[in-house]
């Protein structure tokens, strides 16, 4: 527990008075724009996700990077792009989160990037399957300042790891996390937070209780249990747990399921937070993986003139009017991903 005090105590010598008063600008004009039903709106982004690159090693069956689906073009984020991005925002952003799609350690300049965001006092995250973390990257990742590392690891044994993680090898992510945790034994360093995160699925959810444990053996700081989400879910998956805590879907009495979560037309994340693509775009959040709402391009634009833009002033409207009509908005968990194990 009290790692998990480090680690937001990390955040919270982040913020500034800039940022804390960018925050309240945030939250007021949420609530107002929630009330009057109207796009008010003040303030810059507290948290943004920057997509490193939409390529991957792994096939993961519900994920557009495994499954090679992308309609979009794909790539690797321009170190030129992102800096400029960073420099526009370092004054207010609190989180940075350095993943969309892909495999972020597959970017060459990775943790050169995740530095030069560490410098500008930003609280920086990624997530991920670690086969790429040989000692040198174990190294580089603890010197780079990274606040927080999210480890996929969806199973304790080769063969229910590799029943999602399709091309995955288990060795390889529990050989990776002790590289990481042995660097920051001999940097002395108190950063990454290193988390273990397990995608809850049914081929998987009999071995929580094993994570958890191998975990602690390994010394690993937190583990967190993740719902998975399910595309195509209405008549049901092989994914879908059991236990119907960690779905993010509710079996009906015709045998169909449905999203849990009640369909309000109000999104936190449409006022706090964005995320932008390798080559710029700039979409609503997360579940917008193919960039079918791109909002503008930083790209090509200043990031404050995609943020206060009519483009996204649009889709805010439109999300407080009416929320089930936008596509993305149709299958959105949010608030049902993690459970603290």
């Amino acid at each position: 527990m009290w790692k998990k005090w480090t680690d937001r105590l990390h955040l919270l010598q982040t913020l500034t008075p800039a940022k804390i008063f960018n925050l309240l600008q945030l939250m007021l004009s949420y609530r107002l724009s929630k009330y009057l039903r109207r796009p008010l709106h003040k303030g810059f982004p507290a948290a943004i996700s920057i997509e490193p690159t939409t390529a991957c090693n792994l096939r993961c069956p519900e994920c557009p990077s495994g499954l090679r689906s992308f309609t979009r073009p794909t790539g690797m984020l321009q170190a030129e792009l992102f800096k400029k991005t960073i420099d526009e925002l370092q004054k207010q952003l609190i989180w940075l989160t350095f993943y969309f799609q892909g495999e972020p350690y597959l970017h060459p300049r990775f943790t050169e990037l995740v530095h030069y965001a560490h410098e500008c006092g930003i609280y920086t995250a990624t997530s991920t399957n670690a086969h790429f973390l040989n000692d040198e990257n174990a190294r580089k990742t603890v010197e780079s300042g990274l606040s927080q590392l999210i480890i996929s690891i969806d199973g304790t044994t080769q063969e229910t790891y590799q029943a999602y993680r399709v091309g995955g090898k288990l060795d390889k992510v529990i050989e990776g996390t002790q590289r990481i945790l042995s660097w920051k034994k001999q940097l002395k360093s108190a950063t990454p937070h290193v988390i273990f995160q397990f995608l809850v699925v049914k081929p998987n959810e009999h071995q929580i209780e094993e994570v958890k444990t191998l975990a602690k053996k390994l010394g690993v700081d937190e583990v967190q249990l993740k719902t998975a989400q399910i595309y195509d879910y209405r008549n049901g998956s092989p994914l879908i747990p059991e236990q119907s805590r960690y779905s993010r879907y509710a079996r009906q009495a015709d045998g169909t399921y449905q999203i849990k979560n009640p369909m309000e037309n109000s999104c936190w994340k449409m006022w706090h937070s964005c995320v932008i693509t390798w080559d710029g775009k700039v979409v609503p959040c997360c579940f917008d993986k193919d960039a079918h709402h791109t909002l503008g391009n930083v790209a090509e634009q200043s990031f404050a003139h995609v943020w206060r833009g009519e483009a996204y002033q649009r889709f805010r409207q439109a999300l407080l009017h009416s929320r089930r009509e936008i596509e993305i908005c149709r299958n959105c968990t949010e608030g049902m991903k993690i459970f603290e194990a």
